[in-house]
């Protein structure tokens, strides 16, 4: 099977290309060292799936998800996360190619209590939350009968993540503790961590079985920012002052859900979903990372 995955060179699509090995896997990013896209060039985009690789699968990691930056600049936010996603729904469908896409918890607003399930109603709250629910739409809409649209939530993994200085969650909160008498942590903002391995796992397996259609695929469970941070230090035994903060303690130009937990339940209908429990996944990862 032909495998082209977009985003190759980032913090999941590394994860990606490793649950495809064994396949014919073609990885294509801004830059690194597979296929060099961008996919703001629709054009080159369309060619790119159309005529250079003609892929079985199409899996697109690839987004603008700089949240300050997608603020500051709707109309580039906008291009990354709708208008290529679409492209390349509309060049799957020309070479009848499966698409997978990633999108994300943020396409819910405040005022959650329970997890949100697929059918729950999205409500945004932010120019990078409002595109990547556009890209949702326009692929299902181009590509109705053969994609496989993921939401996911607070990922982390092994490779740098390129948008936030190479630093997930894990790596930022151990090197503040290292390095800072307190660290600071809201405690007003929920969501689930999910290690990018397990994720790449899921959506491989998705990929396979499941029908077309939108999956929440998230690690199981949820927490706090700072119910995180505290799992953090205590999985690695890290000593330091862990202070409770609140989201308006920190200064910030985008609003962001205070409760965006999500269950799984269309891959769970179906028998699909293998995510482990969120504290499960982050001691999995500190051992071999």
């Amino acid at each position: 099977m032909r495998v082209l995955i977009i985003g190759a060179q980032g913090q999941l699509g590394t994860e990606i290309t490793k649950v495809y090995a064994g396949n014919k896997v073609i990885g294509a990013d801004l830059d690194g060292d597979g296929l060099h896209i961008d996919i703001g060039d629709q054009q080159a985009t369309h060619e790119l799936i159309t005529s250079k690789v003609k892929p079985d699968l199409l899996v697109n990691v690839a987004a603008a998800h700089n949240v300050p930056k997608c603020e500051e600049n709707p109309e580039w936010s906008y291009l990354i996360n709708a208008i290529a996603p679409r492209t390349m729904a509309i060049a799957c469908r020309k070479i009848g190619a499966r698409m997978i896409h990633v999108s994300t918890d943020y396409v819910f607003g405040n005022g959650g209590e329970q997890p949100f399930v697929e059918t729950d109603l999205p409500a945004p709250l932010s120019v990078y939350a409002a595109s990547k629910l556009a890209g949702e739409h326009l692929v299902a809409a181009e590509h109705p009968t053969n994609h496989i649209t993921i939401r996911t939530a607070a990922i982390y993994g092994a490779a740098p993540c390129r948008a936030k200085g190479g630093k997930n969650f894990v790596n930022l909160m151990l090197d503040l503790a290292a390095s800072r008498p307190e660290v600071k942590v809201v405690t007003d903002e929920y969501t689930t961590p999910t290690f990018t391995g397990d994720l790449a796992q899921q959506m491989k397996l998705l990929a396979e079985k499941a029908e077309p259609g939108l999956y929440h695929t998230t690690c199981q469970g949820g927490c706090s920012w700072y119910e995180f941070a505290q799992a953090i230090f205590e999985e690695t035994r890290t000593e330091t002052n862990l202070v409770k903060a609140t989201a308006s303690e920190f200064q910030t130009t985008v609003k962001r859900p205070n409760y965006s937990i999500l269950e799984n339940k269309h891959a769970q209908d179906q028998g699909l979903d293998i995510m482990p429990p969120w504290r499960e996944a982050l001691k999995a990862y500190l051992a071999t990372h």
